[in-house]
C-alpha cells in the first residue's frame, strides 16, 4: 500500500492476457501445460550461458567475457570460461551482462493501477487472484526472480495459493515470501475510515489493538500460510512547515511482542513506517525492515546499524503519485514529500544506513519497478551499491542468503541478462532480455 494521503488515481483496470475457452478445454490445457513444464524441467541437461560480461555483484568485478554453467536448479561454475560437458547446451547471449535475478522486497501482487480503496470493495477475491497471477508473471518477465508480498490489501491469505502455485510450477512467477493481510489498528492506516459507518466497510488489514491481539492475529495468519508479518506502524502522514509528521500506531513494547512471536514462528516482521517516533519504536523492537523509512533520527539509525535492520526507501511509488496527481494542492503535497524524502535519503546514505530495494509496485504497473534502482542512483547511491542492496541485502532480508542474489557455485540459478553495463548505466536494469529461474529459461 502506498504511503501517504489516501489519494485516488482513476485509471483503467488492466485485463489479464488470456482467452476464455470451454471448461474442458481449459482443464486439458492446464494439464498438458503442467505436464510439459515438468517434463522440460526433468529433461533439461546442463546449460552454459555465454555473455560478453558476467557481474560478480559482491566485489563489483566484471568477467569479460563470462560463462555460467548451470546443472539442474543450481549454478555449478562461473568464470571467463567454464567446463563444457558433452551433454551441455550452450546459449550465446551476445553483448549482454549477466547478473543475479532482481529482488523486490516490497510488492503488492493484489493491487493494480486505479482507485486502491475501491479495488477491495468492488473486486472479488477470485478476480484479484487472477490479476495477482498476471502481476507475478509480469514481474518475473521483467527480471524479478524473488519478491516479498507486503499484504494482499483485503484478500486475506489468497497470496498463499499464488506462492504455492508458483512453487509447484503451475503458474510462472518469482519465488515469494508472503504475509497475507497486513496488520493494523482500529481506525489506522488501512482502515475504511472515509466510508459511511452504517455500511460497515471492512478494513484492508487485520485488526490488532494490543500486544496480545498482535500475537493472536500472527498465529492465525501463520496457520493460513504466511511467511512473515507486515505491520502498519505509522499513518496518516502530513507535511507541516516542510517537516514530516507521522503518528505512530504501536508502541515499542507491542512491536517487540510481535517480533518475538515472529521469531518463534520462524519468520520476521516488516513494518510500514514513514517517520518518527514510529521508526524508532520499530528499530527498538528489532524488526527486519523499516519500509518507506522517510524520516530516521540519529538514534533510530544507530539502532538499525547495530541490529542489522534494513531501510527500504520505495522511491518509485512516491514519484508515481507525485506525477499522477489529481489537483494542484495534491500535487504540491506529494511533490514536497518526495523532495523531503530525497533530502533525508542523502543523510541516511552518509550515516551508513543499510538499504534493501523495494518499490511498493501495484498502484503503478507491475513489471516496471526496476525504476527504483535508477532513482536510488539518481538520489545519491553508486550503481554497485544499489545492486548489492537489491541482490545481496534482498536475499538476506527474504531469508535466502547464500541461496540467491549472487552468481556463485551452489547458488540457485536465478540469472538475468541486460544490454549494456549496469555499473556504468544503471538504467540497463530496466531492459531485461533474458530470464532464468531455478535453472529454467523463462524468457529469451
Amino acid at each position: 500500500m502506498r504511503p501517504g494521503y489516501g489519494i485516488v488515481v482513476c485509471m483503467p483496470i488492466p485485463q489479464p492476457d488470456f482467452v476464455v475457452f470451454r471448461p474442458l478445454c481449459v482443464l486439458a490445457g492446464i494439464l498438458l501445460g503442467c505436464a510439459g513444464l515438468v517434463s522440460a524441467q526433468q529433461a533439461e541437461g546442463p546449460i552454459i550461458l555465454h555473455a560478453a560480461r558476467v557481474l560478480e555483484v559482491d566485489s563489483g568485478n566484471m568477467l569479460q567475457p563470462g560463462e555460467v554453467l548451470v546443472e539442474g536448479k543450481r549454478i555449478r561454475e562461473v568464470g571467463k570460461s567454464v567446463q563444457h560437458p558433452p551433454s551441455a547446451r550452450t546459449i550465446d547471449l551476445g553483448d549482454v551482462t549477466l547478473t543475479p535475478g532482481l529482488i523486490d522486497v516490497h510488492v503488492h501482487l493484489f493491487l493494480h493501477p486505479g482507485a486502491e480503496d475501491l479495488q477491495t470493495v468492488e473486486e472479488s477475491v477470485p478476480w484479484r487472484v487472477i490479476l495477482a497471477e498476471q502481476a507475478a508473471k509480469d514481474d518475473l518477465m521483467a527480471g524479478f526472480t524473488a519478491e516479498r508480498d507486503m499484504g494482499t490489501e483485503g484478500a486475506g491469505s489468497a497470496d498463499t495459493a499464488v506462492r504455492d502455485a508458483i512453487n509447484k510450477g503451475i503458474i510462472p512467477g518469482p519465488r515469494l515470501r508472503i504475509s497475507g493481510n497486513a496488520i493494523d489498528i482500529l481506525g489506522g492506516h488501512e482502515d475504511a475510515n472515509k466510508y459511511n459507518p452504517a455500511q460497515h466497510v471492512l478494513s484492508n488489514a487485520d485488526y490488532a489493538n494490543s500486544a496480545e491481539q498482535l500475537v493472536e492475529v500472527m498465529r492465525e495468519q501463520h496457520k493460513e500460510g504466511s511467511d512473515f508479518a507486515k505491520i502498519y506502524e505509522t499513518g496518516p502522514d502530513q507535511m507541516v512547515n516542510g517537516v514530516l509528521r507521522s503518528p505512530y500506531q504501536y508502541t515499542a513494547e507491542q512491536l517487540t511482542a510481535a517480533v518475538t512471536e515472529a521469531h518463534r514462528l520462524g519468520g520476521s516482521v516488516g513494518v510500514h513506517a514513514m517517520g518518527e517516533p514510529g521508526t524508532l519504536y520499530a528499530a527498538e523492537a528489532g524488526v527486519a525492515s523499516i519500509d518507506h523509512a522517510t524520516q530516521l533520527s540519529d538514534e533510530t539509525i544507530r539502532l538499525m546499524k547495530a541490529k542489522g535492520i534494513f531501510a527500504v526507501p520505495t522511491f518509485t511509488i512516491f514519484e508515481y503519485f507525485a506525477k499522477h496527481r489529481t489537483g494542484a494542492a495534491e500535487g504540491w503535497t506529494e511533490g514536497s514529500l518526495l523532495d523531503y524524502k530525497i533530502s533525508e535519503f542523502k543523510k541516511q546514505i552518509a550515516a551508513g544506513v543499510q538499504f534493501a530495494v523495494g518499490t511498493d509496485v501495484g498502484p503503478f504497473p507491475h513489471g516496471t519497478q526496476a525504476r527504483e534502482l535508477v532513482l536510488m542512483v539518481q538520489y545519491g547511491m553508486k550503481p554497485l551499491a544499489v545492486m548489492q542492496a537489491d541482490m545481496i541485502h534482498g536475499a538476506k532480508l527474504l531469508g535466502w542468503e547464500g541461496q540467491i542474489g549472487q552468481l556463485k557455485p551452489g547458488f540457485l540459478a536465478d540469472i538475468i541478462a541486460v544490454h549494456g553495463n549496469p555499473l556504468e548505466d544503471i538504467s540497463a536494469m530496466e531492459h531485461v532480455s533474458f530470464v532464468m529461474k531455478d535453472g529454467v529459461v523463462v524468457r529469451q
